[in-house]
């Protein structure tokens, strides 16, 4: 596989499953079976606290670039030890074919611990973002370079709708003005299957989550320059997570400094054979 090709061919075999996915439960189906879910728990309003930098520890079992990062892999067990190290959010990846991850993973986490829990994936269509609050998502991924304007707009008026937050990815200039260009109006009520939690009535507009990502994800290549290059060009009052990369207490400080609201982490995680001490280490807890 050239090494170019990883988000084109992920992008590919992901159609291919929301397909079969649409095949096996009709949307009309999906959307019916979110009547009576219990809430959302608010993702952004956890990551984003004063003069603190938050964690979102993530779970993933193996990545494009780094192949097996973790062979005893337990979600639950992982997630439990998360909470327990203070992370203020969990990340799990739900990509089955490049990430090993599995949709099942959310709601294994979701009994676990009462943190709020990000799906991470390739989310293009409608269909994924039902699919996404079926599975018990209190957040969604979403990544500005594979998704046009319109489209991220329509995915992050749904989301909210059901009630979960968006962290909105991007990567280099270009997106993060087609991004910070982004002011979308909540939806009108919804029919009861689609009803808003309480925590986002009368707004006059969606607010979401940015997110810096220091890898490319077209090469894989990481970068912490890219932060230093973007994070000055982003509005004080947005919600800024950074992604990728980050290793160490000093990176954590670096953008602490800065002035980052929180960061996701998984690798250097899930490498860990004690995983508290890890956090604790990284973050200066």
């Amino acid at each position: 596989m050239g090494k170019t090709d990883t988000l084109k061919e992920i992008i590919a075999r992901k159609k291919e499953r929301i397909a079969q996915a649409q095949q096996s439960l009709p949307e009309a189906e999906l959307i019916a079976r979110l009547t009576g879910l219990p809430p959302t728990r608010p993702f952004l309003q956890a990551v984003n606290r004063p003069r603190q930098i938050s964690l979102i520890a993530e779970i993933k079992k193996q990545s494009p670039s780094q192949g097996l990062l973790r062979e005893a892999f337990n979600p639950a067990a992982i997630a439990a030890v998360y909470q327990q190290a203070g992370a203020q959010a969990v990340s799990v990846l739900t990509e089955e074919d490049f990430f090993a991850g599995a949709p099942g993973f959310i709601n294994e986490v979701k009994q676990a611990v009462a943190l709020p829990v990000l799906r991470k994936d390739f989310i293009l269509e409608p269909y994924q973002v039902y699919e996404s609050r079926l599975i018990g998502a209190d957040a969604i991924l979403l990544i500005a370079d594979i998704l046009s304007k319109e489209t991220l707009m329509d995915l992050i008026r749904r989301a909210d709708a059901l009630g979960m937050d968006c962290l909105v990815e991007v990567h280099d200039e270009k997106e993060l003005k087609k991004v910070l260009g982004l002011k979308i109006m909540p939806e009108p009520p919804q029919p009861d299957a689609l009803k808003v939690s309480s925590r986002k009535a009368a707004r006059k507009t969606i607010e979401f989550m940015l997110g810096i990502n220091n890898r490319n994800l077209r090469t894989l290549e990481v970068d912490l320059k890219t932060t230093e290059r973007l994070y000055p060009l982003v509005p004080k009052d947005r919600v800024v997570v950074v992604e990728s990369g980050i290793k160490q207490y000093q990176d954590v400080l670096f953008l602490k400094v800065l002035g980052v609201n929180a960061i996701l982490v998984g690798e250097v995680l899930m490498r860990s054979a004690d995983v508290q001490s890890q956090i604790l280490d990284l973050m200066g807890w």
